[in-house]
């Protein structure tokens, strides 16, 4: 980050935001736990299939004071957070983090891992993508692996990234949603034949929720 960006986020006192809500956890580990999303906008990884493409300029979300990000944060019932974006990690987090946790809040991580750590996370889950890999010290951070499978060649890109986790990382597979019907049945078979595995599903699309 170069000094502009320093001086326009004020040390991580303000983020590009693009959204923040109360909804339902829909992937991975927490699936169906009631939690409060803030959405960052900016992402350099570009994933052809991502279906939140609409946050990747982040010139088009003026930083937000984070303070106040905060407040509405603790203003609902959830006691866990979601940090997420485009890729969250383009920025200081600090600041929002710990915020956060000075108000009892639980801290969710999503990354793709490609940039360095800032922040302090209760939980961090990990989706890595071909286009820009994680860094090395994402692996050992991680939580969870949740790969993103479009077809059944990424089942050796998953395994590839798994073999980097530290021990009681869990893993899993999530079908890309758009050939959902396609690759779910490959995902399954693969599963029951390596179950250190599981399996995520976007269940908050089935129940057309944000």
């Amino acid at each position: 980050m170069n000094r502009e960006q320093q001086d326009q986020f004020d040390g991580g006192r303000r983020l590009p935001l693009v959204e923040d809500f109360y909804t339902i956890q829909g992937e991975g580990f927490h699936t169906g736990k009631a939690a409060y999303f803030i959405r960052l906008g900016g992402c350099d990884v570009g994933c052809r299939w991502c279906d939140a493409k609409f946050t990747w300029n982040p010139r088009i979300y003026p930083p937000r004071s984070v303070d106040e990000i905060v407040e509405r944060a603790c203003g609902y019932k959830a006691q866990a957070i979601v940090v997420t974006g485009g890729e969250p990690l383009l920025y200081p987090l600090d600041y929002l983090t710990g915020r956060l946790h000075e108000r009892g809040l639980e801290i969710f991580l999503e990354t793709s891992g490609s940039h360095p750590f800032s922040g302090t996370f209760d939980w961090v889950c990990l989706s890595p993508k071909r286009r820009q890999p994680p860094l090395e010290e994402a692996f050992g951070r991680a939580h969870e692996l949740k790969v993103i499978v479009e077809s059944e060649a990424d089942f050796e890109w998953a395994e590839r990234n798994a073999a980097c986790t530290r021990s009681g990382c869990l893993l899993y597979l999530q079908p890309e949603w758009s050939v959902y019907e396609r690759v779910t049945p490959a995902i399954v078979e693969y599963v029951k034949e390596h179950p250190q595995w599981n399996i995520s599903v976007q269940t908050h699309k089935f129940m057309h929720i944000p």
